[in-house]
């Protein structure tokens, strides 16, 4: 098995980091790659080992990609480069240069939002479909006019200039309801996630915020049905949000697969990391792509 970080400049100028997982070669190897599209705060880091390793030993070509505004990508301060259609541009043009035109779409939290997007807007590109704690955005007008505002707040808090404001920023995004299962993981890993989290750049967080925060994308709930790729909507059982919002998806999508972990929360992958490639990895071998 071999591994890189490939950066990829974009025709607009901006580049992408893509950390390259290519299997030894053997039965399967031939198949098409898997895309790894991570969560706000995230980069191709918190994925984890496991998980990229576990997908590159089950014979798939692993690319994951820091999201503009991510980890060691770009971060244009325009929150126009962080809407949905300019980042499955983005995201299309960078899979053309790395010779892989189609591939397994695979997404947590924000990246589940953005593969679902691929899955209605680019479906060509979209062999299958994993969103991990992922949503259609919000239903109603109100809902969404209400989110924006409220990372607005958000982004203008990271902006600002006192040194401290990053760290109280992490601080309090760890300590979240959402994330509460999270809790009872090692320190050494919840120690690793806050350290990783501090390294990010504030302004591309911000940005990503107004371009991309669940109040800025458009609602797909209404083109749920146009998905026709075969999806796995993976979530886990300590999750009840997102427990409910996948149950909903799955009655609108023909070709969804539902699956919930036990024991785990909003982030699967990170807490039961074999779990999550056990689960994933079935739902890729019955692709047979």
């Amino acid at each position: 098995m071999s591994a890189r970080d490939r950066r990829i400049v974009l025709s607009g100028g901006a580049a992408l980091r893509v950390r390259e997982r290519i299997p030894d070669p053997g039965p399967g190897s031939g198949r098409l790659p898997v895309l790894l599209l991570h969560g706000f705060t995230g980069s191709v880091e918190a994925w984890g080992g496991p998980v990229l390793e576990g997908l590159a030993a089950a014979g798939r070509r692993v690319l994951a990609v820091d999201l503009p505004g991510h980890g060691a990508s770009d971060a244009p301060r325009d929150p126009a480069a962080y809407a949905m259609e300019a980042q499955l541009d983005a995201l299309q043009e960078a899979l053309g240069a790395l010779g892989a035109e189609r591939a397994v779409w695979i997404g947590y939290s924000m990246g589940g939002r953005l593969a679902l997007g691929a899955a209605v807007l680019r479906p060509r590109r979209v062999a299958g479909l994993v969103a991990e704690s992922g949503s259609p955005g919000l239903a109603s007008g109100a809902e969404r006019a209400a989110r924006r505002e409220a990372d607005e707040a958000l982004a203008a808090r990271l902006e600002a200039a006192d040194a401290g404001a990053m760290a109280r920023f992490v601080d309090e995004w760890m300590s979240l309801a959402l994330f509460a299962s999270q809790r009872r993981l090692p320190r050494e890993v919840l120690r690793r996630e806050r350290d990783r989290r501090l390294g990010a750049d504030p302004g591309g967080l911000a940005a990503s915020l107004r371009g991309f925060g669940t109040g800025a994308q458009p609602s797909l709930w209404e083109r749920l049905e146009e998905v026709r790729a075969p999806a796995l909507l993976l979530t886990g059982a300590l999750d009840a949000k997102f427990e409910a919002i996948a149950d909903r998806m799955a009655a609108r999508m023909p070709a969804a697969e539902r699956a919930s972990v036990p024991d785990a929360g909003h982030r699967v992958h990170l807490e039961r990391p074999k779990a999550w490639l056990e689960r994933v990895c079935a739902f890729l071998r019955g692709l047979d792509v």
